[in-house]
């Protein structure tokens, strides 16, 4: 039986027992890389492939996924790099890290318009969003600079970018007053719906991943890892599992009765649909956080399937995830004008869909390789018993809940 007295509260300013730890959880890394492929999948307009993705059965898909993770690894990283480097130590690293993301927006930019201008289709260069790139060079530059323009799918690396250079204010208010710094969060997330706040676009419009609401995300994942292991109990009970299911269960009914199978009364999934993306619907937040749950019910930190070839190639995307994101958006954009210039059936499709996932996982072996030859290791070689993360503290408590409770 454990002993508790381990679990007082710690004081504030005090660095958080997952700081500690030298590696990392490798589930992390294996969401993340799915949920790389799923994007990817889902970018390819018109993709069959794009059916093996969580959006056509639930309310959200793989950005959910991909925030709140990132608001994980955030919090891991950066306050590791606090203990051992200082505040300044950490800072360089976030402001070092931002400016990475940022060159790979600026770069991403003019790949995908270099990619629409050698294709010279009309057609990919309206729904790329670079036709006024091609034809206004020097202004549409000017506010891409700025963040204010992006070619389509790259919307999410300028909603990083600031994630990363404020994410030293967040975390020392995370460090003294978790939960007040949550819930700001939270009545920032609220008062976006209220009133529409939005960040504008150029030539118009607003961005895409709004980040006066997609923090709640970032702010969700960094707070799990931090002060989260209160609430550890009521995810792990079997009331919030039941919930989870039958919030799974609405979402696939609404979805599949959306997608042409009537199997709700159409007045209902009219007032649900469509849902706010940009603004992260409330309906999409929920959805998120039941498949959470869920994952964290069924997959243990040792699961055995974190070892079998397909997790180790998503693990190796994962820990590779902004050169594999970037990757991923222009297979996405070759495989758009591949299905309309040469052909879109579905046989087309699953080639397309199969050839990029498969790309995207041999540019990471060789960024891991390249990696280890330089004497940098990837996090999936460390000691796994030196994993820090939360939500291993998370699952040993759980554990020794079960064993106490019985079956």
């Amino acid at each position: 039986m454990h002993d508790r007295t381990h679990t007082s509260k710690r004081l504030i300013g005090e660095t958080p027992p997952e700081f500690r730890g030298a590696g990392r959880d490798l589930r992390i890394d294996v969401c993340r890389g799915i949920a790389l492929w799923w994007i990817f999948l889902d970018h390819v307009p018109n993709n069959i492939g794009s059916w093996l993705t969580p959006r056509n059965y639930g309310f959200c898909d793989a950005a959910e996924i991909f925030m709140f993770i990132s608001g994980v690894t955030c919090a891991l990283a950066y306050g590791r790099a606090r203990q051992r480097e200082g505040w300044s130590g950490m800072i360089g690293r976030s402001l070092r890290l931002g400016w990475d993301i940022y060159a790979a927006f600026l770069l991403l930019t003019l790949a995908c318009t270099v990619l629409v201008y050698l294709a010279g289709n009309d057609r990919l260069a309206d729904e790329s969003n670079t036709r006024i790139l091609l034809d206004h060079p020097g202004a549409t530059l000017a506010h891409a600079a700025i963040l204010q323009y992006r070619p389509v799918n790259t919307d999410v690396l300028p909603t990083f970018v600031i994630f990363h250079v404020l994410f030293a204010p967040l975390l020392w208010l995370l460090l003294r007053a978790p939960n007040v710094t949550l819930g700001v969060s939270l009545l920032l997330y609220a008062l976006v719906h209220i009133f529409g706040w939005s960040v504008p676009a150029w030539p118009s419009g607003a961005w895409f991943f709004n980040p006066l609401a997609w923090q709640l995300l970032i702010v969700l994942g960094a707070w799990c890892v931090i002060g989260g292991e209160r609430v550890w109990p009521w995810v792990t009970s079997r009331t919030t599992l039941t919930l989870a299911v039958v919030y799974l269960v609405f979402g696939l009914v609404l979805t599949l009765s959306c997608s042409g199978k009537p199997l709700v009364p159409q007045n209902l999934t009219n007032l649900l649909f469509p849902l706010d993306k940009s603004n992260l619907s409330p309906f999409r937040l929920l959805h998120f956080l039941a498949i959470a749950t869920v994952v964290l019910w069924f997959i243990p930190r040792d699961w055995r399937g974190l070892a079998t070839p397909v997790m180790r190639c998503a693990r190796c995307c994962g820990e590779n995830s902004l050169p594999i994101y970037c990757l991923g958006v222009l297979l996405a954009l070759a495989s758009h004008r591949t299905l309309l210039d040469i052909s879109d059936r579905p046989a087309m499709q699953i080639v397309l869909s199969l050839a990029g996932i498969l790309a995207m996982i041999v540019v990471a072996m060789l960024l891991n390789r390249i990696s280890v030859r330089r004497g940098h290791y990837p996090g999936w070689t460390q000691s796994t018993e030196k994993i820090g993360s939360v939500f291993s503290s998370w699952q040993v408590a759980d554990g020794a809940r079960r064993e106490a409770l019985g079956p």
